[in-house]
Parts: C-alpha cells; sequence; structure tokens
C-alpha cells in the first residue's frame, strides 16, 4: 500500500481548471487501477492532495436543488462570480478567495475502505486544526462538515465538505473559511441548510487576517497523522 501523498498548492486558480485536473489525477488512478486488475499486475496507485482557493464560485452537487441559489446568472455576473453545477455529492456551496479548498485526490485503497471513516478524518482534521486556535468545533448529526456552537440558536457553519468516489479513489473535498467574505453566502442557502449561519476564522479570532499558509500547514499536519501518511511536493 502507497501511503505517500504527493502535495501541490495551485495558488488562485479558476474553478473549472482545477476541476479538470482534479479529474485527470482521478482517471489516472482508476486507469492504473483497471489495469492492475485486467492484467493481473500490481502497479502502485498515487495519491494527491490539492491546496486552492478559487475566485467567486458557486457549485452545485449533483443531488443540489438549484432553488437554493438564490440570485440570477446576471446578478451573479455583477457580483463576478461563476457557478457550475458538478459531480460530487452535496447541494450548492460557494467558494471565494481568503477559502482553503483542499481536494486530496486518494486511492483509498492504500488506507481503508470505509468512506463514512474518510469523511469523518477530513472533519476530524479540521476541528484538530481550529483548536490550535482555541476555536472549539464540532459536528452536527446528519450534516457533513464542520460547525461551532451546535444545538444553539447560534449554530454556524466554518467548513463544508463534499467528496465524489469511484473503486474507492476520491476527489473534491473540503472548504475551510479563513479570511472569507461571508457575504457571498447571502446569495444561497448553504448545502441546502435554512436558519443555520455561516462564519469563518478571522471573525471568530476577531482578527481582520489569519494566515492561510499557517492554516494549511496545521491542516496537513492533522491529515498525515490522521491518516498515517507521508508528504512529498
Amino acid at each position: 500500500m502507497n501511503k505517500t501523498i504527493r502535495l501541490e498548492d495551485l495558488g488562485l486558480l479558476d474553478y473549472k481548471k482545477a476541476w479538470e485536473y482534479q479529474e485527470k489525477l482521478f482517471k489516472n488512478i482508476l486507469d492504473t487501477k483497471i489495469k492492475n486488475r485486467r492484467e493481473n499486475v500490481g502497479l502502485e496507485t498515487q495519491n494527491h492532495f490539492l491546496f486552492v482557493e478559487h475566485p467567486h464560485v458557486f457549485t452545485l452537487g449533483k443531488s443540489g436543488d438549484l432553488d437554493n441559489l438564490l440570485v440570477s446568472k446576471e446578478q451573479l455576473a455583477q457580483k463576478n462570480a461563476s457557478f457550475y453545477k458538478i459531480n460530487r455529492g452535496g447541494d450548492i456551496t460557494y467558494h471565494g478567495p481568503g477559502q482553503i479548498v483542499g481536494y486530496p485526490i486518494l486511492d483509498l485503497e492504500n488506507f481503508f475502505t470505509d468512506i463514512h471513516k474518510y469523511l469523518r478524518l477530513l472533519e476530524e482534521m479540521v476541528i484538530l486544526t481550529l483548536a490550535e486556535y482555541d476555536v472549539k468545533a464540532e459536528r452536527s448529526k446528519g450534516e457533513t462538515g464542520v460547525w461551532l456552537d451546535v444545538g444553539t440558536p447560534f449554530a454556524r457553519k466554518i467548513c463544508a465538505m463534499g467528496v465524489r468516489a469511484s473503486r474507492w479513489v476520491t476527489m473534491h473535498g473540503f472548504a475551510l473559511n479563513v479570511n472569507a467574505d461571508l457575504g457571498y453566502f447571502d446569495l444561497m442557502i448553504p448545502c441546502g441548510i435554512k436558519d443555520k449561519n455561516v462564519t469563518s476564522l478571522n471573525v471568530e479570532l476577531g482578527q481582520a487576517k489569519v494566515s492561510m499558509q499557517e492554516v494549511k500547514d496545521k491542516l496537513l499536519k492533522h491529515f498525515l497523522g490522521l491518516f498515517e501518511a507521508e508528504v512529498y511536493s
């Protein structure tokens, strides 16, 4: 089993370009697995972890409801935002500058074959990272992602998640609000969940800006620990 992971930080990149790159890496892993099965060989499958920020964009998962986007395409254009229907699970979400997006593209057969466990470990990675800032984050039953003040009138989401998996290969991932412009979340019903707010780490800390690189370093540290993996770039 190959537990090494290739790390890439793509910087600020258009959503469609990042999606196409994900699909390329995803297909390469699937092609290797198919070759292994058909030809009875044991080629090693690769694992990847992409960090990226996107220009303003709204994405709708395959089970999502377009009614959860509260503005027209013309209004989106006025906000310099784009829109895509995509092939991950989940409903509608927003990506933009100040948000750390992570795309683990893993062959889970190198780690464990359990999608539920995979999602819970991604949540745990974020929870452990936020704990380093003395922010108490937690899960909300039946609602994938990471939340604050669950079970109170002040419940708010700080990290959204949505993944796709085929033959135990994953793509898409998580979006953690670090210095996000929360006004864009008013243009939708986040993840289709009404009456719950969204927050960002800088808001919770009362800071103008939090170091994105510092947060990435903490996320990666906890990811590697939870998945018992090593990284190369």
